[in-house]
């Protein structure tokens, strides 16, 4: 995982030149602080967030036009898939071997889908960035990202073979599928050195030109069904998040959660819409989490490559399965393949595909 100081340090930084430049301004984040600060712990590692216990969690209407049909229309997933690409990219992914090892099969997959990869190579690393031939170049594009590195020692099943794997299934469902919305595929580098590889992505003008909303995923693969396993951030006032979100059990961590800006809530409702539906299908909960303030005040949710989008004043999600909040395999040896819960993360990949429809149909 990422040094949350410094990622806090350079979303601050370029918040104030943005500010400075004309680009923004706070005022545009409507968010009404209470009386409690914030005090992130600096010595709690977490992809989710550190909340202030003042913020009320954002209920986000379902707009009309949202409807998310449980028909034979939509797409389904084929878990088989999916777990073949875990069992040929799970392992330690640290050095340029390995990595590259890694790209060659992302590479191979994506021209198998109907992608045509591109290479985008910044000082530490290496981005693989895929777009389909027959989509308009200017028409509205929706980004779908994930890390494909790992910390040392830890095969990196969870962190972040999950994310991979669910978007070459997302690939292999729509590299063919003609949509009205451009979709753009991204492995980013060195996501654990402290997101260089979506910073670097997000330096270059070319690549954010025709972005309308970019979902990320980190680790989407594991969780904990026993009482007492799932945990939360100090401050997170779980007796209003929850309930907010239709969940009514804390203590279990079988849902998914969709971290994004208070002021980007589109993006936001396109989840809710699926949550609603999601307990006639069998699919995990999904709890959404508005972040205002870009995180200044929340430093611990610009921790995976959503961040640098945000900076850029781009509607991006993180969805994530809370990460070691309730994963005892977080950058551990056992994040392995053993230690993930199928069912789980294959009703995450239909909860992705489900929302991935939706945008690019609309």
């Amino acid at each position: 995982m990422t040094n949350q100081r410094i990622v806090a340090l350079f979303l601050i930084i370029g918040l104030l030149v943005a500010i400075w430049q004309g680009k923004t301004t706070l005022l545009d984040f409507r968010f009404i602080p209470e009386n409690t600060a914030i005090s992130p712990d600096p010595n709690r590692i977490s992809k989710t967030a550190d909340f202030a216990s003042s913020q009320k969690p954002i209920k986000t209407s379902l707009p009309s036009e949202i409807q998310v049909s449980s028909s034979p229309l939509n797409k389904e997933i084929n878990p088989d898939q999916i777990w073949s690409h875990l069992e040929n990219i799970v392992g330690e992914r640290t050095t340029e071997n390995h990595r590259e090892y890694t790209r060659n099969y992302l590479i191979e997959q994506l021209q198998k889908f109907g992608f045509s990869p591109d290479l985008q190579p910044f000082e530490q690393g290496v981005n693989i960035v895929a777009k389909r031939p027959t989509d308009d170049p200017n028409a509205a594009t929706l980004l779908i990202g994930a890390h494909y590195d790992t910390v040392v020692n830890s095969p990196g099943a969870d962190d972040n073979g999950s994310g991979i794997a669910v978007i070459l299934e997302i690939a292999r469902l729509f590299g063919s599928t003609p949509t009205a919305t451009s979709l753009e595929i991204v492995f980013f580098d060195q996501e654990e050195l402290g997101l260089l590889g979506s910073f670097a992505f997000t330096s270059r003008p070319e690549n954010l030109q025709t972005l309308r909303h970019v979902i990320v995923l980190d680790m989407v693969g594991y969780a904990c069904r026993v009482e007492g396993c799932q945990h939360y951030p100090p401050g997170l006032n779980v007796d209003l998040l929850l309930p907010a979100n239709s969940q009514t059990s804390s203590d279990k961590g079988e849902f998914l959660v969709v971290v994004g800006e208070a002021q980007h809530q589109d993006l936001l409702a396109s989840f809710q819409g699926i949550s609603s539906h999601v307990s006639e299908l069998n699919l995990p909960p999904i709890v959404t989490l508005p972040i205002p303030l870009k995180g200044i005040l929340t430093p611990d949710v610009l921790r995976s490559d959503h961040a640098p989008f945000w900076y850029q004043n781009i509607a991006a999600v993180l969805v994530t399965d809370t990460a070691n909040l309730r994963s005892p395999h977080y950058h551990q040896p056992t994040d392995t393949l053993a230690n993930l819960d199928r069912e789980f993360l294959m009703g995450s990949a239909q909860v992705l595909v489900n929302v991935v429809t939706h945008l690019l149909e609309n």
